[in-house]
């Protein structure tokens, strides 16, 4: 084809792209200036001959693609390649490393042939003298990756073979990445080459190798995750700079568009990420939208990406710490597990029971996002007592059974457990009393999150559906200040609650001490009479205006529980979450207490256990137990640290204790060093004069005798239940599952807490003692348990 024909076609092209993204025989063009291109010109020329056409094709291609950068309504999908540029693969692509380690090769032989001319500048540019392989291997790397590269996974992203400012030499770099073009390279000059040490390598699957002292150095993991990872961009590297993440699709949510990174559990802003090496990456993933919101909240608004290491080196961690990780503020409070007391010295036990299981799903929570587990967020009663056990039903008109249950310890077989559960009464819902509840709802700027007021609000909607024409329903808000913003309404009328509950949006501070008391004070304007009153505290616990002192906030709420209203406490959110805060006030208000971190969450706690959350058949249900020196040399109780009781409280009415709801079982479990038994663990004793010892054997094989008091609801004066416990020398082998799931929650706890009373820390003998107990699984918590040891297994 004539050089004027080519012309012509090329102004038309240039016409018609203002028109449309491309233009008629283009690859018939585009083959003809290649082949223009590739012929020597055998006479010297000032300015060759191929140049202006190069720059009207390379003019014309921009054009194009600025086109199609610009139409909305087409989309470029940076991870895959189109196939309409260059040659498909003409053979297996599994066999392109193969190739790939050949031109490397030939590469490191030929440099071994050059002479080195100058030394390596202050950008690593070094200059050989010429010798012939040189623009034979410069040739071979552009037919091969032309002819081999260019697949849907493994294709070509940059060659460029250009001049540098420096005579008879030429520079070459060489990367394969997802691009969307392939740009063909002008012929290199007949006389050297400059090689950049931070370019020279060719490599598949987006991996740069940098060859430095002629050897090459580790994989960076950014590049390293270049077209691994779906939906992950990564940007090329600019001389100077690192390479950029983006997580395609959230671009255009702010002006930042850089993603949150979670690397093992611990969430950063930014991270330097080119000192780790790729070959300890486990799993990455990445979130976007609600999936990355709902668990970060505002920080995952650009994405998260989530990497999971098989452990990093001491100067790997110090290079991510120099990029700081995002501060938590979520408060626990800090205390002492206790510890084996002596049953000769001590025989006597007493605690106020814990309904609660909030611990258990923030535990879940942290574990599920790749986190570390703060020791203080674990509550082992909480963990225990989040699963339903199989206890018979209570009989003469009591409130509750109770069940008890000796057996060996399966973390040390020298000790016995005694496990102590108690089952409340199940009424039907007819039989249910009216209820007057009060929702006080945080809509400060810190609820401004996924995963707290939007999870809020679809949270009580499950609630509304269990809720009957007789029962009312209240709505408060507080931020700055508090305020009513629906009187009390019968739940018949769900579309003026839902629009009321919709209408709410977060912002300003939190005078929670001030929404604490106008919910009281409404609650109290509309009681009813033998009714369930009960005011639901929805907030991540963060109250900074007003009464917000923790000791404040408990003389406020022991204040108010005189007025016979309860109160349950749900709490929202991570980052700067106030469990103490939360547990507290359930604690002190007659209440209980849930932490909801998902959907599954709140339809257990608000749905299926409804009637268990939301109605008390018992208030201050406590338990004291009385041991038998002759059997138990020590014991501890394993949990209740904060629920533990002086001995004479147990018949004081005047000591609050927990609250038993409608069908709710609560279990406590008791670590016991038998006697004549040689423990590591076993406190020293102590030789009383005054002590009575019994040699006539008067109780038998009495183990223990445990007492209970309760009140009834709308009662003040507390009733008392009393049972015995024989001793037992069953095996762990023989005992129910109940018992034996019960002790695996227990024995992964105490390795949460990070317990000095255990030994054996094998979570594959826990996962398989859980197995055992996995039965009557209908709703699939105890699996979920399972799993969540497995996954621990992973970042501990």
């Amino acid at each position: 084809m004539e050089n004027q024909d080519i012309d012509k076609m090329f102004k038309e092209a240039g016409k018609s792209a203002e028109e449309k993204p491309t233009f008629p025989n283009f690859e018939k063009v585009w083959q003809n200036v290649e082949e223009k291109l590739d012929k020597k010109q055998e006479k010297k020329r000032i300015i060759p001959l191929w140049l202006p056409y190069g720059m009207v094709a390379g003019l014309a291609l921009t054009f194009g693609v600025l086109y199609l950068m610009n139409d909305d309504k087409v989309k470029i999908e940076p991870q895959i390649v189109s196939k309409d540029y260059g040659k498909p693969a003409t053979e297996n692509t599994a066999e392109i490393p193969t190739k790939i380690d050949d031109l490397n090769k030939t590469f490191e032989e030929n440099l071994k042939k050059d002479t080195q001319i100058t030394p390596p500048n202050a950008n690593g540019i070094i200059a050989y003298q010429d010798v012939k392989a040189n623009k034979e291997f410069v040739d071979n790397i552009y037919k091969e990756t032309k002819a081999n590269y260019q697949t849907e996974e493994k294709y070509i992203k940059r060659v460029e073979v250009g001049n540098v400012n420096m005579p008879h030499t030429f520079s070459k770099q060489l990367e394969i990445g997802p691009t969307n073009m392939y740009t063909p390279p002008p012929p290199p000059p007949a006389t050297g080459r400059v090689v950049s040490a931070e370019s020279v390598g060719v490599t598949a699957m987006g991996i740069k190798r940098e060859q430095k002292n002629l050897g090459y150095a580790t994989t960076t993991i950014n590049s390293a995750l270049n077209g691994r990872v779906a939906g992950l961009q990564i940007t090329p590297e600019i001389p100077g700079s690192s390479p950029q993440l983006m997580i395609r699709g959230v671009a255009s949510l702010t002006s930042n568009n850089q993603p949150l990174y979670v690397i093992d559990g611990i969430p950063y802003q930014t991270a330097n990420l080119e000192n780790i090496n790729p070959n300890k990456i486990k799993d990455v993933q990445v979130l976007k939208d609600a999936a990355a919101t709902t668990l970060y909240g505002t920080r995952g608004s650009n994405g998260v990406i989530i990497i999971k290491t098989k452990g990093l080196s001491k100067d790997e961690i110090r290079s991510l710490n120099n990029t700081q990780p995002i501060q938590n503020q979520e408060s626990y409070d800090t205390w002492k597990e206790n510890k084996f007391e002596s049953a000769k010295a001590e025989p006597l036990s007493t605690f106020s029971i814990d309904v609660d299981n909030a611990a258990y799903s923030n535990i879940r929570r942290m574990i599920n996002n790749g986190q570390k587990v703060d020791k203080n967020a674990v509550r082992i009663e909480e963990m225990i007592n989040y699963f339903k056990y199989n206890y018979p039903q209570p009989k003469n008109n009591q409130p509750f059974s109770i069940n008890t249950e000796y057996n060996d310890s399966p973390w040390n077989p020298k000790h016995k457990l005694l496990k102590i559960g108690l089952q409340g009464k199940n009424l039907d819902e007819k039989e249910l009393p009216a209820s007057n509840l009060v929702f006080l709802i945080d809509v400060s700027g810190s609820m401004n999150e996924q995963n707290k007021l939007p999870l809020l609000k679809t949270s009580f909607k499950i609630l509304l559906e269990k809720l009957r024409p007789q029962d009312k329903v209240a709505l408060l808000t507080y931020a700055g200040s508090a305020g009513v913003v629906l009187e009390p309404t019968s739940a018949k009328n769900k579309e003026k609650i839902l629009t009321a509950l919709e209408n709410l949006s977060a912002g300003g501070s939190t005078a929670g001490g001030e929404g604490i008391e106008l919910a009281y004070k409404l609650a109290q304007e509309n009681l009813v009479k033998n009714g369930n009153n009960r005011v639901i505290l929805a907030t991540d616990g963060d109250f900074n205006v007003g009464v917000s002192d923790n000791s404040e906030l408990q003389k406020l709420i022991e204040q108010k529980r005189q007025s016979g209203i309860f109160l349950t406490c749900l709490g929202f959110g991570m980052g700067n979450y106030k469990d103490n805060r939360l547990e507290m006030l359930a604690d002190k208000g007659n209440g209980n207490y849930a932490y909801i971190d998902n959907m599954q969450e709140s339809n257990k706690f608000l749905g299926k256990e409804f009637a268990g959350s939301m109605y008390a058949i018992a208030k201050d249900v406590k338990i004291q137990i009385e041991f038998n020196s002759k059997f138990v040399k020590s014991y501890r109780l394993i949990g209740y640290e904060n629920r533990k009781l002086n001995n004479e409280d147990f018949k004081n009415d005047k000591i609050d204790a927990g609250e038993l709801g409608i069908g709710h079982t609560v279990t406590a479990i008791y670590e016991i060093i038998p006697a004549g038994s040689d423990s590591d663990f076993s406190p020293q004793d102590v030789d009383l004069k005054y002590s009575k010892i019994d040699s006539k054997n008067e109780f038998g094989d009495e183990l223990a005798t445990v007492k209970f008091r309760y009140k009834n609801p709308d009662e003040d004066v507390s009733k008392e239940l009393i049972q015995t416990i024989k001793d037992s020398k069953s095996q762990l082998n023989t005992t129910s599952s109940d018992f034996k799931f019960a002790a695996s929650v227990a024995w992964f706890g105490l390795v949460l807490r990070q317990s000095e009373f255990i030994k054996d820390k094998d979570l594959d003998k826990m996962i398989n003692l859980a197995k055992q107990g996995k039965f009557n699984d209908e709703d699939g918590y105890r699996s979920e348990f399972i799993r969540l040891i497995e996954s621990y297994k992973q970042i501990k």
